[in-house]
């Protein structure tokens, strides 16, 4: 009994200390769930939250993959040159692969509340920033 409680306090200590290291990427997004794609060597499929306050930016960036999701609680964002929009609640998210999107701050009173679900090659960085 002795033996399986250090084997399980070593599995607990050894994921805690994992788990960080793609767990949260940014303040922003909370990762619920990773997993290896049944099928498909090489590629994973990442389930997060990401919550966006007033004032909080939104750089451009791009995924290694497709980007599906769901906006919880929508809010009004602005892009550089451009009067401000919404994102409504309930819009569909989808963000093709190496294709930029975002690249905005969030604007008005709401806090922006995002489901994503990545499907994204294995081992490189969840967000890529585009070239100029």
């Amino acid at each position: 009994m002795k033996r399986f409680a250090r084997v399980l306090c070593v599995a607990a200590v050894s994921a805690a200390i994992v788990a960080p290291a793609f767990a949260q990427d940014s303040e922003q997004r909370k990762e619920l769930r990773r997993v290896d794609l049944s099928g498909a060597p090489g590629m994973e499929v990442i389930l997060s939250i990401s919550e966006y306050k007033p004032g909080d930016e939104f750089p451009e960036h791009f995924h290694h993959g497709v980007e599906a999701g769901y906006v919880l609680e929508g809010g009004m964002v602005e892009v550089p040159g451009r009067p401000a929009f919404p994102i409504p609640t309930g819009a569909p998210i989808m963000n093709l692969r190496d294709t930029p999107h975002a690249g905005f701050r969030i604007v008005g009173d709401k806090t922006i509340r995002l489901l994503t679900v990545h499907v994204v090659d294995k081992g490189k960085p969840l967000y890529d920033t585009p070239k100029k």
